[in-house]
């Protein structure tokens, strides 16, 4: 299975965000563990730095997304991802984006707190509590 995970999760995971960190953290895990495919939007790097990091936290904001970097990949997107995003039917232009990087990927899902941003998504968002129960339910 392959997953784009969203801005958010990442977010939830490392600044432990409640109630989301539990789900993000499980989501995170089983990434680091290959039981799934994972993959990140390339704005979503910037995005997470500049919404988790200061100055006296850069070190360690790069040295988590090095170690995320082991574990996931950056979706291959291009122009023609962007042209794609920004035709899109969504009003929210960042999560357009997303779906252009999970379409870039083949991603099954997204996954992201904010599934209701993606109702006109061809690709289907999930809650990470939903993908858990779904398809990990003995974890």
């Amino acid at each position: 299975m392959i997953l784009l995970l969203d801005t958010d999760i990442l977010i939830d995971f490392t600044l432990n965000r409640q109630p989301f960190s539990e789900a993000a953290t499980t989501l995170i895990d089983l990434a680091q563990r290959r039981q799934y495919k994972a993959f990140i939007a390339w704005h979503s790097i910037a995005n997470f730095y500049y919404l988790v990091t200061s100055k006296s936290k850069d070190i360690q904001t790069r040295n988590f997304l090095k170690d995320l970097m082991t574990f996931t990949e950056i979706s291959p997107t291009s122009t023609k991802d962007v042209k794609y995003a920004l035709d899109l039917p969504v009003p929210d232009f960042e999560d357009a984006l997303q779906i252009a990087a999970a379409r870039a990927c083949q991603a099954n899902y997204i996954i992201t707190r904010n599934v209701k941003h993606y109702r006109k998504s061809p690709i289907k968002a999930k809650k990470p509590q939903e993908i858990l129960k779904q398809y990990y339910p003995k974890r």
